[in-house]
């Protein structure tokens, strides 16, 4: 089924890069959006042959942060970013989603079209994918600069663990650490904060049976984390957060982050009521676990014996094979809602 949808806000502009092959970037983002029923403003940062782990490199062009702003002004001359609503006009841009961006220069710009969209339209969220880096070997990918400029900018935020790791300062390795993390990210004005992936340390998993405190053995989990405020000074604040697990799939893939970001936006984006947030997640978890799962037994059948670049290329996301789990998220999980920290700001 379609997300909830104001057909005023239905726009999204997705600022991310782009494949030929593959899915990264806008190839893995732009497909479960529309599926969703969203229409997608496609600006692509880099338009690349294919993405930077296959063995013989990649070829293409990289966007400057002068070019993005030539693009959206052309946007704005034509009236298509929309400061209106009706059956004549495009409607407005409601959402922003970024993700790689190689530079401080062209995040600078990116900042510069989010003011713009903003002015245009108060209800516009900037969904942020602040893709740094990983935790395995823990580098990072861009320039160490991007990480002042992610922390103050966007509405929605949704790293992976090292990168959480990275904007906050705190290692995750509990649940508590976790929701300090998120606090700190909504200290700094970060209303909703899903951290895609945890991988929490083996003294800290459990059995089935234990206490809560503790993960599963073999689990990776998801952390989402809101804050509502009563008052505009960021003070007499709670914060909503949920955690849920799911079986640890053995691989490494790429456009994870992507198609998390994209689905985190659709299924955030109009939800409402007291569990939304924790149906949200879970239509996320659901929805990602079949789609990895089907990538990693696709990735069985193609022999050890062959090319680096047909075993990569075996490890692409099965993104239209799984078109279905997309429109219908499996039931397979179960967000836990957690108690508060007792202190908050």
């Amino acid at each position: 089924m379609a997300a909830k949808i104001d057909d005023c806000n239905n726009r999204v502009l997705s600022i991310q890069s782009h494949v030929v092959s593959g899915y990264v970037g806008n190839k893995a983002a732009v497909f479960p959006l529309q599926l969703l029923g969203f229409d997608v403003d496609i600006i692509n940062s880099v338009h690349f042959s294919n993405h930077t782990g296959y063995p013989r490199g990649w070829e293409g062009d990289v966007l400057d942060g002068s070019k993005l702003l030539k693009l959206v002004d052309g946007l704005e001359r034509n009236g298509l970013l929309s400061d209106d609503c009706d059956v004549s006009d495009p409607g407005y841009i409601g959402h922003i989603l970024t993700g790689y961006i190689g530079s401080e220069s062209f995040l600078r710009s990116v900042v510069t079209v989010v003011k713009k969209l903003k002015a245009l339209n108060s209800k516009c969220r900037y969904v942020c994918d602040p893709v740094l880096g990983d935790g395995n070997p823990g580098k990072f990918y861009v320039p160490i600069e991007l990480v002042a400029i992610y922390r103050e900018h966007a509405d929605v935020i949704t790293p992976n663990q090292f990168e959480t790791e990275q904007l906050t300062g705190i290692s995750i390795q509990t649940i508590t650490d976790a929701q300090h993390a998120c606090s700190i990210l909504h200290n700094i004005g970060v209303p909703l904060v899903l951290i895609t992936s945890i991988t929490f340390p083996p003294d800290y998993c459990r059995g089935a049976d234990d206490n809560l405190k503790s993960a599963p053995v073999n689990s990776i989990a998801m952390f989402a984390s809101k804050r509502s405020c009563t008052t505009g000074d960021g003070y007499d604040c709670t914060d909503e957060q949920y955690i849920l697990y799911t079986p640890l799939l053995s691989g490494q893939f790429t456009g994870t982050g992507d198609i998390c970001a994209a689905l985190f936006l659709a299924w955030t984006a109009n939800m409402q009521g007291d569990s939304y947030l924790g149906d949200a997640l879970e239509k996320l978890a659901g929805t990602m676990h079949a789609i990895v799962k089907r990538t990693a037994e696709h990735a069985k059948n193609v022999s050890t014996s062959s090319s680096t670049a047909k075993q990569v290329f075996s490890r692409e996301m099965r993104l239209i094979q799984s078109r279905n789990d997309i429109l219908n998220p499996p039931k397979l999980f179960h967000s836990l809602k957690l108690a508060p920290l007792k202190e908050i700001r």
